[in-house]
């Protein structure tokens, strides 16, 4: 049976840096939360401010990564409690980020719609370069929860 447990950055860093297939790390978090299976973790959920600052209106976290060993059930666990978490600091959004060709199975499981495609590209810059050590392809945005007043109940795609 699967069980949520508390998780410090330190040691959500390093299951991601040992079971995720695409993404090192993030550099810092707001927190993270893991599930295990009785023994050991199974997975691990990052969240953070958004990375577009269009959307980090003091309202929208980000789940930055989301990570597991391929236990059945782990990653929508995680997504929702990421939710309830997120919810009771007071945010009124989560969103996140799939590559294209990920189903998002998960995702739709904890209660999140699909937003739309999303940006993609380098981070490269000449006033900033960059090594991309991730995929740049578009990504599909997910978000549960409500969107801004006045808006309507799609987040804006980039």
């Amino acid at each position: 049976m699967l069980e949520l447990q508390m998780i410090s950055f330190k040691e959500a860093c390093v299951f991601v840096k040992k079971y995720h297939r695409h993404h090192l790390p993030p550099k810092f978090h707001k927190f993270s939360i893991a599930v295990n299976d009785g023994e050991k973790v199974v997975g691990v959920i990052m969240v953070n401010r958004p990375v577009n600052i269009t959307l980090d209106d003091g309202w929208t976290l980000e789940v930055s990564r989301c990570c597991t060993d391929g236990t059945k059930n782990a990653a929508s666990m995680l997504y929702a409690a990421a939710w309830r978490a997120a919810r009771a600091m007071g945010a009124k959004r989560l969103i996140t980020y799939t590559l294209r060709e990920e189903s998002g199975v998960s995702i739709k499981a904890a209660g999140w719609r699909e937003v739309g495609r999303a940006g993609g590209g380098t981070w490269n810059r000449k006033s900033r370069p960059r090594v991309d050590c991730h995929p740049i392809g578009q990504k599909t945005l997910w978000e549960i929860g409500e969107s801004k007043k006045g808006e309507s109940s799609r987040a804006p795609v980039i």
